[in-house]
Formats: structure tokens, C-alpha cells, sequence
């Protein structure tokens, strides 16, 4: 069975590096065939030559982007390709600094053979970041699931099924948010328990601002689900607060319309037209093994 592992990269080559070493050192059954797809975003700095003496990975390939499109484009460019390009059955999306723990794709493998070609998700059962960030991350599912209705408790790492993967590209939301969109298209997802992981090296690149655009780029994914229920809570609350108006009592409703007008405007990013054409910003791929 033939694995391929989707890694989007920016700069951080030396944490794909060490990736790389340590999905190698897994001892995998042999009836499943490893190969590795790195995106590089357009990284402003190269990576370091290495002669790597790889045992288990049947392959690694390097798609060099002419321009920075993005984590979320990344991975839709890898799922384009590989889609049309390669030999597949199933895709490994992950991050490539070491929060995915690469020792968790065993356990993806173990469950394909009892998953019924369904995609599998790594539902994260502990997370390392900061008391801070962790707060912020469950108020960020809360929104997403009272103005989507979907509890959405995964990122990118997942093991997706050749079927899925062609519903994939052909989801113009995928270009947008990847986990908005696999939530969208399948309504089953099996899920496979996922510690986050310590980052190999520096601190992690996901911010107060960009874990926001992350969350709102899912809810666009449902915007129309959005726009109804902001618009029940709008006539909800006006009725509740008619007796009660005042500056303070309207402070729900101006943040109501800046997430609306926030949610609209990233939603503009769903362009199939520009999903279709993803392959031509590929600038030349690297073939490693």
C-alpha cells in the first residue's frame, strides 16, 4: 500500500530534517510503502545539502513554489499533485516542525485496515503549548461550533483515502481552509487519539492573530450556516436589549459584524479557478532519494 506523506514547509528546514530522520526510524510494516512530498512555500533561505542514508522512505520529493502562498494553499497544491501526479492510496498531511509526532502515523496505519476506506483524523487528546493559548483554543472551537454547528477538533494531520483527496481538489474551500473543507465534504471522519507534540527547534509560529484567521477561515467554510444564525442572534438580541440600548449593550453586535465582515472577506479566498491552476506556480522539484 502506497503512503504518501504531505509536509508544507518555510524556512524550517532544519525541523523537516530531523522529521524526515524520524519517520525513517519507524519500524513500519513492509506492506506499506513510505515516500515523502515536501511543499516549500517559497522558503527565502535554502536548505542545507544532506546525504541521508534512508532505509524505510521509498522517496522524498521537493515542490519548490515560485511564490508564498500560504500553509493551507501548501497543502492543497501537495494534494494536487500527488492527486495527479503520483501513485497513491492513501495521503499523511503534517506539520513539519515536530508538533504532529511522527510516531503517530504507525497508529494511523494500524487503523486503515479496519477503517473502510474512511478518512482518519488525529484528535488531539493533549496539547503543549501555553495555559494562555490553550484558552484561546477551546474559545476558538466554542465560536465554531455555535455559528457552524461543527466541532471541528483537528488540523491538518490526517490520513485521507484516495476518494477523499479527489473530493478534496475538487472542493474550492480546500484552497481556503483544509479542515474546514474535509469537514465539509465528509461526514464521517474516524478519529485516531493525537498528543501534540514539543517543536524540534525555536517557539511556535502560530500567533494570537494567526490562530484567529485560522479559526475564522474554517467558519467561512459555512458561511452561509454563518450568516443565518448571526442572523437569529441579531433579531434575538435587539429584542432582548430594546429596553436596555446603550453603548455597552451594542458591543455584541459590532463584534458580530466585524467577524461577519471578516468571515465574508475570507471567504472570497475560495477561487477554484486559482486551485486549478496551483500546479503552475510549481517553480522546479527537487528529487532527494
Amino acid at each position: 500500500m502506497k503512503i504518501k506523506i504531505l509536509i508544507p514547509v518555510y524556512n524550517d528546514w532544519q525541523s523537516v530534517s530531523k522529521l524526515v530522520d524520524d519517520i525513517d526510524s519507524l519500524s513500519i510494516d513492509r506492506n506499506f510503502e513510505i515516500s515523502i512530498i515536501i511543499v516549500n512555500d517559497a522558503s527565502n533561505h535554502d536548505r542545507q545539502e544532506e546525504d541521508k542514508n534512508l532505509e524505510n522512505i521509498q522517496s522524498i520529493k521537493i515542490l519548490n513554489m515560485k511564490i508564498n502562498q500560504g500553509h493551507s494553499r501548501c497543502i492543497a497544491t501537495g494534494l494536487k499533485y500527488i492527486y495527479e501526479k503520483e501513485d497513491f492510496d492513501y495521503v499523511i498531511p503534517m506539520d513539519g516542525d515536530g508538533e504532529d509526532r511522527p510516531e503517530e502515523i504507525k497508529e494511523f496505519l494500524n487503523q486503515i485496515e479496519n477503517s473502510n476506506n474512511k478518512a482518519l483524523i488525529g484528535v488531539r487528546i493533549k496539547r503543549s503549548e501555553s495555559t494562555m493559548f490553550k484558552i484561546c483554543y477551546q474559545f476558538h472551537k466554542l465560536i465554531t461550533l455555535t455559528f457552524t454547528g461543527k466541532l471541528i477538533k483537528f488540523g491538518n494531520y490526517t490520513c485521507l483515502p484516495k476518494k477523499t483527496v479527489e473530493k478534496l481538489i475538487n472542493e474550492k474551500a480546500t484552497w481556503n481552509s483544509f479542515s474546514g473543507s474535509l469537514t465539509k465534504i465528509e461526514k464521517d471522519l474516524l478519529s485516531v487519539p493525537s498528543i501534540r507534540g514539543e517543536r524540534y527547534f525555536g517557539p511556535s509560529k502560530m500567533s494570537f492573530f494567526n490562530l484567529l484567521k485560522h479559526s475564522l477561515s474554517i467558519i467561512s467554510v459555512f458561511k452561509k450556516t454563518v450568516l443565518i444564525r448571526s442572523a437569529l442572534f441579531i433579531i434575538f438580541y435587539i429584542l432582548m436589549i430594546k429596553s436596555n440600548a446603550s453603548v455597552i449593550t451594542s458591543i455584541p453586535l459590532v463584534l458580530l459584524l466585524i467577524m461577519i465582515y471578516s468571515v465574508s472577506s475570507l471567504a472570497l479566498r475560495e477561487n477554484m479557478d486559482e486551485f486549478d491552476k496551483a500546479l503552475l506556480n510549481i517553480k522546479n522539484i527537487d528529487t532527494i532519494k
